[in-house]
């Protein structure tokens, strides 16, 4: 976690969010804003695809072993906030919290880590591995319904508990915290050279 807090005037930090249900949505679009005192802003991406963000997932499942991941005592500051504050909005909203999952854990932070090292930000990898192949990689079997939301974010105190503030201002990352059919989650972190934090939120329901 990040201690140092930057001033408004040197403070340079993007956030950006997307979302992807099992049935893999491509992203386009984007809307940016950028206030002459340079605070925080985040820029959107919107789906193309003419389903709502808000539709249920597909379901689907596979067949292969799950891996094991890190658990929660092994997670980062930022990934164990982020996590802690998805449970508080889900307690707020009458909603069971969700447990968290080391084999999502490890999925979200291979996908955060490819996001830096490979320089794209995307549920799809440059390689075409949507969500359900990504996690049928990693060994993660026997699932139901499978969500994801990505984000990144600079210069923040707290950037776990940021991103899920964000994320509960746009419907569709909303719709996924929210989701009643989910049981498990997790956060994946990676932290880029120059201080940006890449987060991967997974959720299932086996």
């Amino acid at each position: 976690m990040f201690s140092r807090k930057l001033s408004s005037r040197t403070l340079l930090s993007n956030l950006a969010f997307s979302l992807m249900f099992v049935s893999c949505f491509a992203l386009a679009g984007q809307a940016s804003a950028q206030t002459a005192t340079a605070v925080p802003v985040a820029r959107l991406l919107g789906l193309s695809n003419s389903s709502s963000a808000n539709s249920r997932p597909r379901r689907v499942s596979n067949e292969k072993a799950a891996s094991a991941g890190p658990s929660l005592g092994e997670a980062t500051e930022i990934e164990r906030r982020a996590f802690d504050m998805t449970n508080t909005v889900r307690l707020q909203n009458n909603l069971a919290p969700l447990s968290w999952d080391p084999e999502l854990c490890r999925m979200a932070r291979i996908h955060s880590e490819s996001m830096v090292r490979r320089g794209f930000f995307s549920h799809e990898t440059p390689e075409g591995l949507h969500l359900k192949d990504r996690a049928h990689r990693v060994g993660i079997a026997h699932f139901q319904v499978l969500g994801e939301n990505i984000a990144y974010n600079q210069g923040f105190d707290d950037p776990g508990a940021f991103t899920v503030g964000r994320w509960m201002l746009s419907p569709g990352h909303r719709a996924n915290i929210l989701n009643p059919e989910f049981r498990q989650s997790a956060i994946g972190v990676f932290v880029a050279p120059d201080g940006t934090v890449y987060l991967t939120q997974e959720f299932i329901a086996r």
